[in-house]
């Protein structure tokens, strides 16, 4: 009787707990669009004829159909190519890419192979320029920094316009419209009855200044939080929890250590999917 008794305690246990991982394993993208971004590539201000050849490269694969291509193996039924980096040899004629590769589906790695819109780009970008492609890979807050210490020739990390970032790269022609979205938990219901970016943002000005919202370091969504006077955010009274990449602030929020995620459309679809396959 004792072990019958014990026997049903332990499945009712087990049950509870898969119950519970199930639940907080689940996440979801709050399908509403709260900015409107472009994205460019970041090229060394002492480089103008780089500059150059980068624009006459972004207009050429928009023409021919290789950038619609490349989005195709990302969001499409494509598949990702994968990009190799030489090592840096300044005895060689080479492109130095600065990316952070957290970015996924424009910059990411598998193994010691990147991959990603951008990474398939800058591979692209460097045979059309004859030179050898290196990937210097870094915290997303120091890619610009890198280009305008001459350390990189151009930053390619998914990267938003932006005046601040002009005082160390000079920006490309625009190559992809983006926005920030929120993440959430597959149960919470906070933003269930909002249908307007409006909307959206007045249950985030109504939030407590307890509530935990995690960004990755440096980028827009870290900016619409907090505030920016040029993007024209005013921000949220909230706590700000910055990560180095947008997957661990997303884990954090399933750990119960915050509660939502802000970042970019692409990545937060390709965040969420990953993270429900895991389940």
């Amino acid at each position: 009787m004792k072990k019958t008794i014990a026997l049903i305690m332990t499945i009712a246990m087990m049950t509870l707990l898969m119950v519970g991982c199930g639940e907080s394993a689940g996440v979801r993208v709050i399908d509403i669009p709260l900015t409107q971004e472009e994205y460019a590539f970041g090229v060394d201000k002492n480089q103008p004829e780089l500059l150059e050849k980068v624009n006459e490269f972004i207009a050429k694969i928009q023409q021919d159909g290789t950038f619609d291509t490349i989005l195709n193996n990302h969001f499409g039924d494509g598949e990702p190519v994968a990009v190799t980096s030489a090592a840096l040899d300044e005895s060689k004629d080479q492109l130095v890419v600065a990316t952070n590769a957290a970015f996924e589906p424009f910059e990411y790695m598998k193994g010691d192979k990147y991959y990603g819109i951008d990474m398939e780009i800058a591979a692209l970008l460097a045979d059309y320029l004859g030179k050898e492609l290196v990937i210097s890979n870094m915290d997303f807050d120091a890619v610009c920094l890198s280009v305008g210490q001459g350390k990189a020739d151009i930053a390619m990390a998914g990267l938003t316009i932006k005046e601040e970032r002009k005082e160390y790269v000079n920006f490309s022609d625009k190559y992809y419209d983006a926005a920030q979205m929120i993440i959430v938990k597959a149960s919470d219901k906070t933003f269930d009855n909002c249908k307007t970016a409006e909307e959206v943002e007045g249950v985030l000005s109504g939030l407590k200044s307890s509530t935990k919202v995690g960004v990755q370091n440096g980028t827009t969504g870290q900016f619409y939080v907090e505030g920016d006077e040029e993007w024209g955010f005013t921000g949220f009274n909230v706590q700000v929890v910055g990560y180095k990449s947008g997957s661990l602030a997303v884990q954090d929020m399933l750990n119960g250590n915050i509660d939502f995620v802000v970042i970019d459309e692409a990545p937060a679809h390709r965040i969420t999917t990953a993270m429900n396959e895991m389940k």
